[in-house]
């Protein structure tokens, strides 16, 4: 659960108290007894929200805020005063103030005045604490909640550490394979070199030899005048990241293999013998194998750039970790499209936790993006999100189904303990090929909790 923090400055020592034993429940609370002390331990500690007296004495609680407003224009300021001066409160409205209460403090006012202040700020809130928790010093890395994401990154981390091991990243397209390599560079003792990203694709047969390696003044009919530096070369001394290695040509192949096992290399062009040190990670979201068997892929290329492979789930496997991405997106366009989308509906929520990603986190991030666009409310409802729900699996068993089950008992009677076992089996293992094998979204199917459905599905599933 996300917890917030209020600052409370007020000169009467009782409002304090009062306001501290009324809040502290609910939210973290530091006291001022006047605007500078409060000012000086802003400078360190940000609330996610001010509750503030307009009459404070030296610096006034106005004065305060356009100091607070400055320095954070978003943040959340609620005005007291003790008297209804008018003039007072639309001063403090104009200078920014979220919203004002009057002394004496009504408890059900100041509960609704302060949820208001919060909902408008839950959606930045959460997703702080994600980029705080999965972003650290601006390394790439993977905003996720689910196991199977923390397994690949504690794999990404020991891999790392050797910076001439190749590694080959293996996923579906939209897994995020780049940042996947980019995680790997920032992680490996080359850190602070280059780190180039090819995409092997992009290249047609008769370029990508130049383009990897380089070429030499006069190479061929339309080349430089003073040659060009190839992706390998721009790569010394940092790492050499070529997706959709498939796709490189035989010749392209061979020369990528003899470069692999020497270091070393000839522009197109010329005689000379180039040597670079660089860590080598290919992605593909191909069948390597496959691809061998049909003479479309080096074995020897593959063996090489596979010395240590990483398999990255695609997100429909790690479905735990959609919404923290949803609502990760829906902060960045928040921003870049100037909104103050709060958050996404339960509903939204649902649907986008049944929807099966084909293009997985690429798509995800398309979804949020037009939803944001569209967006007619404070937050993104279903119909925003351009998808259609479907049928639920379990839904004829629950009371007020589309049709009410047959139900004969024969004569000699039936077990009904075990045949009620044998339905709650089948229907959990149904739910699991459903789910691609993932336990937590075959539980939220069944309407489970996800460690009640492991332990079930482990014991109905026991050996007699």
């Amino acid at each position: 659960m996300v917890r917030y923090s209020i600052c409370i400055v007020d000169d009467e020592e009782t409002i304090r108290d009062s306001l501290t034993l009324f809040l502290s429940d609910e939210y973290d609370i530091a006291c001022f007894g006047d605007a500078e002390s409060f000012l000086t331990a802003f400078e360190n500690q940000k609330p996610d929200l001010v509750l503030m007296d307009i009459g404070l004495p030296a610096m006034s609680g106005i004065d305060a805020l356009i100091i607070v407003k400055k320095r954070i224009p978003d943040l959340p300021v609620i005005m007291i005063t003790a008297f209804e001066d008018i003039n007072m409160v639309i001063q403090s409205m104009k200078t920014g103030a979220f919203d004002f209460i009057l002394k004496p403090l009504n408890p059900d006012i100041l509960e609704l005045t302060i949820k208001k202040a919060v909902s408008s700020i839950s959606l930045r809130k959460e997703v702080k604490l994600l980029q705080e928790k999965f972003l650290k010093d601006n390394e790439p890395c993977f905003i996720g909640e689910s196991k199977n994401i923390e397994d690949v990154m504690d794999f990404i981390n020991m891999v790392a550490k050797s910076p001439d091991t190749p590694i080959m990243i293996m996923g579906e397209t939209g897994t995020g394979k780049e940042l996947i390599a980019k995680a790997i560079h920032v992680r490996s003792p080359v850190f602070q070199g280059p780190f180039i990203a090819v995409n092997c694709s992009a290249f047609p047969d008769e370029l990508i030899e130049s383009e990897l390696f380089g070429y030499e003044e006069g190479a061929f009919s339309g080349a430089r005048k003073q040659g060009k530096k190839g992706f390998i070369e721009e790569a010394d001394n940092g790492t050499l990241f070529l997706d959709e290695v498939a796709d490189l040509s035989p010749a392209g192949q061979a020369k990528l293999l003899r470069f692999l096992e020497s270091g070393e290399f000839y522009k197109v062009g010329s005689t000379r013998k180039y040597k670079v040190t660089t860590r080598v990670v290919s992605a593909t979201n191909k069948n390597l194998e496959e691809l061998i068997d049909r003479d479309l892929f080096r074995k020897d290329l593959f063996f090489r750039l596979c010395v240590v492979k990483a398999k990255i789930p695609s997100l429909n496997e790690r479905s735990d970790d959609i919404l923290p991405l949803a609502k990760h997106f829906l902060y960045q366009f928040n921003i870049k499209f100037k909104k103050n989308l709060k958050d996404l509906s339960i509903e939204a929520q649902n649907l986008l936790l049944s929807h099966r990603f084909t293009g997985n986190v690429r798509e995800l991030k398309n979804i949020i993006e037009r939803a944001c666009l569209i967006a007619q409310n404070d937050m993104i409802i279903e119909d925003d999100l351009g998808l259609h729900s479907k049928p639920d699996p379990v839904k004829s068993l629950e009371p007020g189904g589309t049709k009410d089950m047959d139900v004969t008992i024969p004569e000699q009677g039936i077990h009904l303990a075990r045949l009620l076992q044998t339905l709650e089996k089948k229907y959990m293992a149904h739910a699991l090929r459903l789910s691609n094998g993932n336990e937590s979204r075959a539980a939220r199917l069944l309407k489970m909790n996800h460690h009640t459905f492991r332990y079930k599905f482990k014991k109905l599933n026991k050996p007699i």
